[in-house]
């Protein structure tokens, strides 16, 4: 019986990535499939076959104010960018709950939106993919699926690392002092969030998290680097080793390709926002005798390339990855999933959020290096680059666990469980 499905995901790229993923499996499959995006997605989504009801999350610019897809992120990543400088412990203060915050403002700005919005689309199934709670799809008398598409120490538990940390797994030292400082920074807005939560009619939060459970729980994020046997969760959680989306155009090289290898180099669409850091890796890496292909982001028109590189604002991710020999990335959830979907490995310089928990569990496993973001040195860079191109122990086994992540097939996976949940 065809389901209607309506998806909700955070107006990022890689949240509403993930959901498109599913999405259009979901719509293929005959069901239908409406996203309630952030209203800067509108258009795009509808060009992939869905249907859009979109929401505001603040109050729409001046008409001729340039907009696009997260646009507001874009903007915050660049005025904040000093801040990334900073530890995980001070980013608390001044990156992480300032994120919280913004997010706030739009779960209430949005509330009446999204009770208009169900109630004429009247879905049988409620998918959101983002971090914070917005009421309206958990009073709907709806059955509620929430994925996590960050890293999931987001699902906390007492003996792994504090998520945002980055904190080694093996050593405890800075744990309690990093929660400590989070319930310190976070433990007003958190506080006012739960009992506005509450006023609208959910059931109260748990302590210190932003976010429910649903009736179904789905996480993105590989065995290999999961959190299984340090943090057990209960049964209506279940892992999507990844989650590539097949909507990609496809993607032939626009240059002949050398005797060196051929690198992929992305800070995401929001870290591309820093400029400086874009130059700075790109100018050391300038001279190998390597290629490199680049996620230049919003601000293309002022990263300079040098001949060994060739990169554009918007690249279809999915459909390079598998054709390079290594990702250098800022740890997003995506696209450390997709490069070890493909048996990629990884050179990893973190920015803010659960960034640095991902870089640190890909280095702490030994599929990638985790470097200092704005203080590595040339020749940490360039070692790194030579040392996981020439570890042919390394990549052999990064490529089997890419092999064992495909045929897993998290994609389906997601999309038979929701529809499942839907028919049940």
């Amino acid at each position: 019986m065809p389901l209607t499905i309506l998806f909700m995901p955070e107006s990022a790229y890689g949240p509403t990535n993930n959901c498109i993923g599913v999405g259009d499996i979901l719509r293929r499959r005959g069901h239908r499939v409406v996203f309630a995006a952030e209203a800067s997605w509108r258009g795009k989504l509808e060009a992939l076959g869905f249907e859009e009801d979109l929401v505001d999350l603040a109050p729409p610019p001046a008409e001729d104010a340039e907009q696009d897809a997260g646009q507001f992120w874009k903007d915050f990543i660049r005025e904040t960018a000093p801040e990334y400088r900073k530890s995980t412990l001070e980013q608390l203060e001044t990156v992480t709950k300032p994120i919280w915050d913004s997010l706030i403002d739009g779960v209430k700005y949005c509330e009446p939106q999204l009770k208009a919005i169900i109630e004429r689309v009247n879905p049988d199934v409620i998918v959101e993919d983002n971090v914070i709670t917005f009421p309206a799809l958990l009073t709907a008398g709806k059955k509620f699926v929430r994925i996590v598409s960050c890293n999931p120490l987001e699902a906390r538990g007492e003996n792994i690392a504090p998520v945002f940390s980055g904190l080694p797994a093996d050593d405890r030292g800075e744990w309690d002092a990093f929660r400590a400082e989070y319930d310190r920074t976070h433990r007003e807005i958190w506080t006012a969030f739960n009992e506005w939560s509450v006023a609208q009619g959910t059931e109260p939060l748990p302590d210190l998290d932003f976010i429910h459970e649903g009736d179904l729980n789905l996480y993105v994020y590989p065995e290999i680097l999961d959190y299984v046997d340090a943090r057990p969760l209960g049964p209506t959680w279940h892992r999507l080793d990844s989650s590539v989306r097949e909507t990609d155009e496809e993607f032939e090289l626009p240059f002949e390709r050398n005797e060196g290898s051929l690198i992929y180099f992305s800070l995401g669409s929001l870290g591309s926002s820093d400029v400086e850091l874009m130059q700075r890796v790109i100018d050391v890496l300038a001279a190998t005798p390597h290629q490199y292909i680049v996620s230049k982001g919003p601000l293309h028109e002022e990263i300079k390339l040098p001949a060994n590189m060739w990169g554009a604002e918007f690249l279809p991710q999915t459909k390079i990855v598998p054709l390079c020999d290594l990702v250098i990335t800022h740890g997003g959830n995506n696209t450390t999933t997709e490069a070890l979907h493909f048996g990629k490995p990884m050179i990893l310089l973190p920015l803010f959020w659960d960034q640095y928990d991902n870089a640190q569990r890909v280095a702490e496993l030994g599929y990638g290096v985790r470097l200092s973001t704005y203080t590595f040195t040339d020749e940490e860079l360039l070692g790194a680059v030579t040392r996981l191109l020439g570890d042919a122990e390394l990549r052999a086994r990064v490529a089997a666990a890419g092999e064992e992540i495909r045929r897993r097939d998290g994609l389906r996976k997601a999309a038979d469980l929701i529809e499942q949940l839907g028919q049940s």
